[in-house]
Parts: structure tokens; sequence; C-alpha cells
């Protein structure tokens, strides 16, 4: 049986602040939620369905988040698969209305490492001691920055990508933030400016690499019906996927991510091709993350994404495929370093015509949003969520 079409975006709102000191991460989950309910044109009391992650506080799940919140909830789900969590929790929101466990999903993200003084990825994380490849990878002191640094460096050797190519999606974000107030890096760049900036983990520089926020966001999920009577214009979900991809007993290839396996279902249940594709909300946590995203989706052949992404490509208005117009992780928000979130509302935003009117993609009537939660260099997980202006 397809999903196709069994559930509606009503609501989306991303937190404006991009670091909170005198919020705790419960408020911004509060604020978020608050935002995305009056976007849709409901009340906490509409909502019956409540989807978070790990960046929920308190330990249990959506529990504490819940009763923090007074929700009257028939059906809950903490799913957490790091940053991709967002665009599955919309995948499980579709699944739980089409069995009529919910009628109204609620997806909420919050966070706030800027704030608490979160390293800049060049620092080891020891992640849960519990955790069984702990004593395996931890002695070689895996951090963020090298396990992406990892997979660039492959992609270039397979195929000769050069780090000029991957600037421009560097380049592309920048062209799109001086347009978003709230961007916490508004300069446009040129490609001389990211390979000129200092390395953090080679080949991977300083520029191509995502910013750190605090702040949040929220999508509100309903049943179609529901979203008929709604005075909001129509978004529809209509393909989603989602693949976990792991060290493979050994046999790991570094040039590609989950969005291999992700990216499929959802097209085949969407019923189109990449080509007719006319938005894309690509996870950027690094540059690297975006051009082996657009290969492994069918945008371009796999180890033509360097051509594919150069030239401006990405530029709304100049380029074939717009991609992150309001400035992505690259640029603008990363929230809790999990952006899955905020790739929801940007498409959001495209289908609805309510971009800024300098990015806005003209008859914008399909668009995607993928995610990747995890690290490419170990394991991670690719979400796709292909969205439709009815």
């Amino acid at each position: 049986m397809s999903l196709k079409g069994a559930a509606y975006i009503v609501g989306a709102w991303e937190h404006p602040t991009r670091k909170a000191p005198d919020k705790s991460v419960a408020m911004l989950h509060a604020e978020c939620a608050k935002g995305a309910l009056a976007d849709a044109g409901l009340t906490k009391d509409d909502v019956d369905g409540y989807f978070c992650a790990g960046d929920a506080p308190g330990g249990l799940g959506p529990l504490s988040m819940v009763d923090y919140m007074n929700l009257k909830c028939r059906h809950v789900d903490s799913t957490d698969v790091g940053g991709s969590s967002y665009q599955l929790a919309v995948g499980h929101a579709m699944e739980a209305i089409a069995a009529g466990r919910c009628n109204v999903a609620l997806i909420t993200l919050s966070g706030r490492p800027r704030s608490e003084g979160m390293a800049t990825g060049t620092a080891p994380r020891p992640g849960n001691p519990t955790a069984p490849e702990m004593q395996f990878e931890f002695p070689y002191g895996p951090a963020v920055a090298n396990l992406y640094g990892m997979c660039a460096q492959r992609h270039m050797h397979e195929y000769g990508t050069t780090s000029e190519q991957l600037a421009w999606i560097k380049v592309a974000a920048s062209h799109h933030a001086q347009h978003n107030p709230n961007a916490m890096l508004r300069d446009v760049v040129t490609v001389e400016d990211v390979v000129s900036s200092p390395i953090i983990s080679t080949p991977l520089h300083r520029l191509d690499c995502c910013v750190i926020s605090d702040g949040g966001g929220a999508l509100v999920v309903t049943r179609p019906e529901i979203a008929k009577t709604l005075n909001r214009p129509r978004v529809k979900v209509i393909g989603v996927g989602e693949a976990p991809k792991h060290q493979m007993g050994g046999e790991v290839d570094l040039t590609y991510t989950g969005a291999r396996w992700s990216g499929p279902p959802a097209w085949e249940m969407a019923g189109i091709k990449p080509a007719d594709i006319k938005y894309a909300s690509i996870y950027d946590s690094f540059t690297i993350t975006v051009l082996m995203q657009l290969e492994d989706l069918g945008f371009c052949a796999k180890g033509e994404g360097g051509k594919f992404v150069s030239d401006g490509n990405l530029i709304s208005g100049t380029g074939k495929l717009p991609f992150n117009t309001d400035g992505g992780g690259l640029c603008s928000n990363h929230p809790a370093n999990r952006g899955g979130i905020t790739k929801i509302i940007e498409a959001v935003r495209q289908l609805r015509g309510e971009a800024h009117p300098a990015v806005q993609v003209k008859n914008c009537d399909l668009a995607i949003a993928h995610g990747t939660g995890g690290a490419l260099g170990t394991r991670h997980c690719g979400s796709t969520v292909i969205l439709e202006r009815e």
C-alpha cells in the first residue's frame, strides 16, 4: 500500500535565535511547537501525536516534553538517528496517521550547543561508553571533522574532485544567506575565500564546515481531511525513505552515503524523478556531505558531483538546482548539531512561495528535503522526504 499523500505538512516554524543563553532546551522546544501550531492555525489541544529525538531533554524520550507542554497524546515516537531524525519523523508521522494512530502530529527539535560551548568538531567524541564500537574506534580519536575529511579525501582520490568544486557549495549557501536576517554568516564568499581559509581536517577548510548554533524548529503534520480545513497553502508528503549505512563488516566505501538506499523508495512512492525537482534542501554539515548526497539521490552520476555543483549551479535564480535557500547549516543555522528539520522548513517555505523574494524559486511545486544523521565516516542514517504543493 502506497502512503503517497497520506499526510500534509500544515505548520513549519524555525526559531529565530542562534544563541539562547537565557532559555532552557525545554523552553526552546515549547516555543518552536507554539510557532509551528500558530503557523498551522491549530493549538496544542489539537495535537494527539508527538515526535522528537535525542535532543529532547529529560532522558525519557518524549515523556518529559509531553508533560512540559501538557499535550494529550495517544501516539509518541522518539526514534533517534541524529540530524536525519526529523525527515524520519515525517515519514513515521505519515505512517501513524495512515494507521489511525493520530490525526495531528507535532515534531520538535531544539538545543543549545553554542551557549554550552560545544567544541568545533575537532575534539574526539567518546559517545556512549557502552556502544559496541567504542573499544575499536575511540583509541584512534574519531572527531566529527576528520570523519568527514576522510570521505572528502577518498572522493577526491577516486573521482578527481577538487577543493575548488567543494567550495562552490559554500559559495551558493552564502549567496542565499545574505538575504536571511537570522543567518549567522551573511557575507557572500568566493571560491578563493573558501580554499584560503584554514585547514580543519584535510582536505576540508574552515569554510567547508557548518556553523554551531542554538535554536530549533517544529513541524505539524496532519491527515489530509484536516489539512483541507485550514487556511494555509497545502504541502503534501508524496515520498519518504530511510536507510542506515554502517561499517558493513569491513566492506567500507567512503564515497557514498545512506541516500543511495533512502532515495529510491522515496522516488518510487512519489512517482517522479530527480529532474522533476524544483528545489532541494540537502543536509550540509560539511560541503562534502552535500556533494555526496546529490550524487546518491540521483541528481548526477557518482563521481560527477564536483562538476554538478560548480559555477553557481546551486544558486537560486542562476543554477539548475537551487539548494538551501535559507543559507543552510553552512551559513545560517545548525541547531543542536541536528540540521534535518530546518531543511524541511525551508522546503515548505519554497513550496508555499514564502521564501525570501531574492531566493524564491519560480513555480516551485516539487521539493526534496534530505537528511544525514551520524557521521559519514562511520555510521549514519539517510532519510528522504519529497513534498508537493497541491
